[in-house]
């Protein structure tokens, strides 16, 4: 992959993963034969990071935003006990975005390595 195409792919993927694993992944990408068009395919897979905010705001004691990033035993845990009885609810709003970074990092993780 070019060196254009590979900056212009982690700066795509810059907002969607967290910073820290940026130059693995840069690393990850010079190695594989995947080509850019497949990469930029599952980054439109993954969830993003301000619409997880945003539910975990309005519908995060449902465990609504839990369930958007592929969380669904911590989701259904949020939907039983109504976010922990608010708690469990203002704790995730401060956490949902590193989250689903996280999940999103998983995912490429395991695409790349599948693709090797």
């Amino acid at each position: 992959m070019e060196s254009e195409q590979l900056n212009s792919i982690l700066v795509v993927l810059s907002s969607k993963i967290p910073a820290g694993c940026i130059p693995s992944v840069r690393a990850r990408l010079e190695s594989s034969n995947v080509s850019a068009e497949e990469i930029m395919a599952l980054t439109n897979q993954m969830t993003e990071p301000t619409v997880a905010i945003i539910l975990s705001i309005f519908l995060g004691v449902l465990g609504v935003d839990r369930f958007y990033i592929g969380d669904t035993g911590i989701g259904v845990g949020k939907l039983l006990t109504f976010g922990g009885c608010y708690i469990w609810w203002l704790i995730d709003i401060f956490l949902i975005i590193d989250a689903t970074k996280q999940k999103n990092f998983e995912l490429l993780s395991r695409y790349l390595a599948i693709a090797k």
